[in-house]
């Protein structure tokens, strides 16, 4: 949940089952457990723009379905001594996960696959790091992050924003090389025809019933004179050259 969807250590732990939607592949953050000195408590997350509706992945969606098959399992195993926290994540009694086990718990799980240190709270960035990487836009980044503004996202991320905006530049090159015109061409060797050319203009239909035609007569000194002569007596549809005007 923290490496694939970017919840916060709190968020996660806090995470209820009540706002888990698989159905929908989505889960409402509402709520986190935080640290007051050794002690927990439950309050609203950490600013208002982080209660939001985050989306989930397969992969997500499958492994907590699982999750709570087992937890349903231990429901009905304990009976009585199940703690009803309501939490989406819990002890193996139902009671509330402590923060700081789950931090020692992860970096024991770290070691244990020779990983280099890191904290925690890398796997929320880890999580942007991908989804950028991946071609999702910042917008999308922020919302997934809930940070109460985008500023926030691409001042953060600003280290991987040459790798995405080279990978948003070719992948804007291959588009624009599929959607180039096409020459098409025949054995013969008549000229190619691109596909995308502009349609041939519209030829005007020939006058079926023509009545007076509009023409310029230039007379001795060339000024037209505005005449109107009936369409049949008229040579050329402009001018009649055959007094050898230049």
């Amino acid at each position: 949940m923290i490496a694939h969807v970017g919840l916060r250590r709190g968020e996660a732990c806090g995470q209820r089952r009540v706002d888990t939607y698989l159905d929908s592949a989505a889960l409402d953050v509402t709520n986190q457990i935080v640290q007051y000195g050794w002690e927990t408590g439950e309050s609203a997350p950490k600013t208002t723009s982080s209660e939001s509706l985050v989306a989930l992945d397969g992969g997500t969606v499958l492994v907590l379905r699982q999750h709570l098959a087992d937890q349903d399992e231990a429901i009905a195993r304990l009976g009585a001594d199940w703690v009803d926290s309501g939490l989406l994540f819990t002890q193996p009694d139902g009671s509330a996960l402590h923060p700081a086990d789950v931090t020692a718990r992860f970096q024991e799980l770290a070691r244990q696959a020779g990983l280099p240190p890191i904290r925690l709270h890398d796997l929320r960035h880890g999580a942007a790091t991908l989804a950028l990487a991946a071609g999702a836009d910042m917008k999308v980044v922020q919302h997934m992050l809930r940070h109460s503004s985008i500023t926030v996202t691409m001042d953060t991320y600003t280290t991987v924003l040459p790798e995405v905006a080279l990978a948003a530049a070719e992948a804007t090159a291959k588009i624009s090389l599929r959607s180039a015109p096409r020459q098409l061409g025949r054995d013969s060797g008549s000229p190619p025809t691109i596909v995308d050319s502009p349609e041939p203009e519209e030829k005007l239909p020939e006058n079926q019933n023509p009545q007076v035609n509009e023409s310029q007569d230039l007379g001795s000194e060339g000024a037209p004179s505005g005449t109107r002569t009936p369409n049949p007596l008229v040579k050329s549809s402009l001018l009649d050259l055959s007094d050898g005007v230049e």
